[in-house]
Order: structure tokens, then sequence, then C-alpha cells
């Protein structure tokens, strides 16, 4: 029976990164007999501009029925970056209770880290972001704009549901890897959530005596991802803190354009989001340059997400041999290759 992705290429270098990942899944899905139907939403900035909104307004009900959802980017220039966000991406993911947004982190062989002790193998990490509440939550406004006393407010909302589930799930992934869980905090500075969230994180550790944990502020943990990234197995953090560290991460581990990521509903009781992080890089879009590891990564993920394990450890396998050799990396990994090179030596991998 077919699995039903439904397909948002998005902007900029969306597009061509997802054109990339379609074409490594359609190879492994040859050569593990896996049937997966697509169907592709124009939904972007230039739909904006066109009709004044990011996707139509029954958008969320169309995705529903699919297994999955694979991303390329959102975010032009014209398009203020809330307006493309909160139209389209934070949606989907606070709609389909996606709470879990998960980031892993390799150095890979062949991959210089600017990091002098970033070292393959030895650096491997997750973070693992909590997705739908904390700093982005919806509460707040501005007032007396364009007067001189103007002030914005922004509300953080912790719950403790939201916060003992997205603990939880590191806990139980810490399990299956390293078995070490690093708690972001800044408890000495946030008085209210970041003591809370400490509070509810030490209670969820005390079902997990087999896990070790320990909680660090923000500003110092930055500094060990640069410091000590081999240091790290699976770090747990809220919305605001988690999307820095894993940016931070993936800079460490040799570009932003091989970092992928899954936005899941544990329960299933929804489709997946998988993309990756780079954003839409409008300034390289159509040049041919555009990284496709990010997506066909993130495709990965999506494929271990249908159940699908062994096809995507093949498509990694793919990525590991291809980020090795400097005719097969692009050019921010210090290669020779264009994205179409790239996506052919997958391919051929794939399909030998």
């Amino acid at each position: 029976m077919s699995q039903r992705i439904a397909v948002i290429p998005g902007d900029g270098i969306g597009a061509e990164v997802t054109d990339a990942a379609r074409a490594v899944l359609d190879a492994v899905c040859r050569r593990h007999g896996i049937d997966l139907d697509y169907d592709e939403y124009d939904w972007s900035c230039d739909r904006y501009l066109r009709e004044g909104t990011m996707m139509p307004t029954d958008g969320l009900a169309v995705l529903r029925p699919y297994d999955a959802i694979l991303l390329g980017a959102v975010g032009a220039p014209g398009v203020p970056d809330h307006v493309s966000l909160w139209g389209l991406l934070i949606p989907i993911r606070r709609a389909f209770r996606q709470y879990v947004n998960l980031r892993p982190v390799r150095v890979f062989d062949g991959v210089d880290s600017p990091v002098r002790d970033a070292r393959p193998g030895e650096v491997d990490l997750v973070v693992v972001r909590e997705n739908v509440e904390g700093e982005y939550s919806e509460i707040g406004g501005r007032f007396d704009r364009g007067h001189p006393e103007e002030m914005a407010v922004q509300e953080s909302v912790f719950t403790r549901a939201g916060v003992s589930r997205i603990a939880d799930y590191a806990f139980e992934l810490a399990r299956t890897r390293r078995r070490h869980v690093t708690s972001a905090t800044k408890s000495n500075g946030i008085v209210h959530t970041m003591p809370f969230w400490d509070e509810v994180v030490a209670e969820r550790a005390a079902a997990f005596t087999d896990v070790r944990w320990r909680g660090e502020h923000i500003d110092a943990l930055a500094a060990k991802f640069v410091l000590q990234p081999g240091s790290f197995d699976v770090v747990v953090a809220s919305n605001l803190f988690g999307d820095i560290l894993s940016d931070l991460a993936a800079a460490v581990a040799g570009s932003i354009g091989i970092a992928p990521s899954g936005n899941l509903d544990p329960t299933r009781t929804y489709p997946s989001m998988f993309e990756p992080v780079h954003g839409s890089a409008p300034d390289i879009a159509g040049t041919g340059v555009a990284n496709p590891v990010g997506a066909v990564w993130s495709a990965a993920m999506m494929l271990d997400h249908l159940g699908h394990g062994a096809a995507a450890r093949d498509v990694l396998g793919a990525i590991e041999a291809t980020l090795r050799e400097p005719g097969t990396r692009t050019r921010d990994l210090g290669g020779t290759a264009g994205t179409r090179e790239v996506t052919a030596a997958l391919v051929d991998r794939l399909d030998g």
C-alpha cells in the first residue's frame, strides 16, 4: 500500500533541493520496493504576492490526510519573515501537534569543521527542540504604534504538559544512543519560565535513572558547543534556545547546508513534516550550487518515521560516501560539485 506525501517546495532554493530529495527517494524506493505517492503544492511567498496568503484557507485540511509532508524552504525578499513563517510553517507545526523538532548534527568524513576539535566520528549529537510553545507564542501585542511611547509585549508560554512530553522524548531518545541528556536553561536570569522548565525536566528525569543528565545555562552551553562539541549526545531545549543551538551546531559540523530536521507528532495522529534548516537562500537560488544534503537527509528522516529504517540508513550511507570526495561535495563544503552532480552521485550509489 502506498504512503502519501505532500510536497511543498516553497521558495528560493527550496524547489532545487526538493527535486534532489525526490530523485534520491525514487532511487532508494526502487531499491527497497517502497511505494510513495506525491502531491505537490505551490504554497510559497510567490503565492502570497499573487493571492495574499501563503496557503489557501483550507490548506491544513488538505494536508491532514497525508502520511508526511516534505518541505523545501520558506522566505523571499519582499515578504516579511514573520508573514511567511506564520502563514505556512508555524500553522502546520501547531495544527498538527508537531511538538518535537528533531535536528541531528554530525561531522562527516571529508567535511572540515571550522572548529579545531570537531572531528568526524566524535561529534554526533541531536538537538530536541520544543516546537509549539515556549518563546514563540502568539500572546502579546504592539501598543501606541508610531508614538515615542510605543511598546511591544511578547509572552512566553511553558506548560507542564509541553515541557513533560519534550523531556520524555529526549530521555527516550537518549536511551537509544549514548544515554546522556543536556537540558538548556537560563534559570539564573529568567525568573519564572526557566526555573519551571528545570523543575519539570528534573521530575521527568527521575523516571529515566539509566540516563545521565545535567542542566546548562544557554550562554555556557553555546560556548561548549564550540569548545567541546564532542561531549554532547541529546540536547533538549525550549523553542528559541533549540532553534539557535541547532543552527550553531550545524555550523560547527561544517555547513548549515547539510542540516536536516523533522517536525514530529510522536503520537502519529497527524502528519509529521520534514525540511532542511538552511532556509530559502535567495542569493544563490537558480545558480545550481545549492547543497541538497540537508533536504536529502531530511527525506531519510521521513523514511525512518514512515517505518523504512533500512532505506533511511542506505540514504545516510550514500550521503556519507559522497561527502568524502571533493568531486561530490558542494562548494560550501570545499568541493567542486553543483546540486545536480551531488544528486546524481547519491542516486548512482543507491541504484548500484
